[in-house]
């Protein structure tokens, strides 16, 4: 299908609070090329182009989720699974999961963190048709230290010369941006704690400087407080987790903060669907410290944007919403936790042609049951997907 006229009770245009009533877009070979009010274009738009009304629904643009890890299978032990498993099954179980995100409204990921660059082969089929699933962002393999956080994923690293090798290497296999484990993690326990940095300052502004020189991004997986500072110090674009973890347990830093939002960095806070069972694990005063330093970032004017770490242990492909239900729990409004889903995503990710619905933009968008302005669920109902205006549903 080139061409399809879809107009429902509400298109959210972007930012969410631009919003057309009894709307409707136009897909003509993979781009938007008009959005009005249903009537209008039902009257401008020729007879033979094929039209899609879905009553009572939404048109928004399609979800990002800008942390994933495709190789990773969301079971107790991902690690294991995904360091043993033959490549051939294991790209076919990645493609799998990239299509459960598809159906889930996500059409667009980032993967910070695969093996043998198996998410660029996968990219390559579904821009090429022969597979379905969203639009992919690669990172391929992890910068990590010597019995660093994922080291099993092959990106060791020591020196400044095995620092730039391994850039590289991911940008020979096609990577779109780098990902830097700069602190430990808890995935992989034997290596430094979570707290801890894996990587001096000079170090990090290497592999930004590096990476600048390949025209990529840099992805920083940083939980420690004084890794979070490097970062931000170094240039990294995105901070993933940045959970402001210390020897002494979680300790948020304002100035920090504010050097955060001055230097236009995103904070990536990765929840998953999950996060009900998550917090209650923690324990209450743990849980409380975490809730309060996303607050106190929220309230510092830090730029949240959306991602769900599916993958790792309880991180399902198919639960996106939940990760946004997590935010509205501690008050951020529907419309904020919309724009964090899309607009501000695709900004963070350096994406011009996705996270808003106007003429020349990809043909990014999903049809809810619903509006999820006034019911978040509705981001749960599905209808009809598009990518680059491929239709799933």
């Amino acid at each position: 299908m080139n061409k399809v006229l879809i107009s429902a009770d509400h298109v959210i245009c972007g930012p969410a609070d631009q919003v057309i009533d009894h709307g409707a877009v136009l897909v003509d070979n993979g781009v938007i090329s008009a959005v009005g009010t249903a009537a209008e274009l039902d009257t401008s738009v020729d007879e033979s182009v094929p039209r899609r009304h879905c009553p009572g629904g939404t048109i928004m643009p399609g979800l990002i989720d800008c942390h994933v890890h495709l190789a990773f299978d969301a079971g107790p032990d991902p690690i294991h699974t995904a360091a043993h498993t033959h490549p051939d099954k294991l790209a076919a179980a990645m493609a799998d999961r990239a299509k459960k995100m598809l159906a889930a409204g996500v059409t667009t990921i980032r993967d910070l963190g695969d093996r043998d660059a198996l998410t660029v082969t996968l990219r390559t089929s579904i821009e090429s048709g022969t597979a379905t699933g969203p639009r992919i962002l690669a990172a391929t393999t992890p910068l990590t230290s010597r019995g660093g956080h994922c080291g099993f994923l092959g990106g060791e690293v020591t020196t400044d010369d095995e620092i730039r090798a391994q850039i590289t290497r991911n940008v020979e296999a096609g990577a779109d941006l780098i990902k830097v484990m700069a602190s430990g993690g808890a995935l992989t326990p034997s290596g430094p704690r979570m707290w801890e940095a894996q990587f001096s300052p000079d170090q990090l502004r290497l592999i930004v400087a590096e990476a600048a020189r390949h025209g990529l991004r840099v992805a920083a997986h940083a939980h420690g407080t004084d890794t979070i500072a490097h970062c931000v110090a170094a240039g990294v674009r995105t901070l993933e987790h940045c959970s402001w973890r210390t020897a002494d347990g979680i300790v948020y830093d304002p100035e920090i903060a504010r050097s955060i939002v001055e230097n236009d960095v995103a904070v990536c806070r990765c929840v998953s669907g999950d996060w009900r069972l998550f917090m209650e694990q923690m324990g209450p005063e743990r849980s409380d410290a975490l809730i309060k330093v996303i607050q106190n970032m929220r309230e510092a004017g830090v730029q949240f944007i959306s991602g769900t770490d599916a993958g790792v242990p309880g991180a399902r492909f198919d639960d996106y919403a939940g990760m946004l239900e997590f935010f509205v729990s501690l008050g951020f409004s529907h419309a904020e936790v919309l724009d964090m889903a899309t607009i501000n995503s695709a900004r963070a990710l350096g994406l011009t042609d996705t996270g808003i619905l106007t003429p020349g933009m990809r043909a990014d968008l999903v049809v809810l049951d619903g509006n999820p302005l006034t019911e978040l669920r509705a981001l749960r109902r599905i209808q009809h997907v598009f990518t680059a205006g491929r239709p799933l549903t």
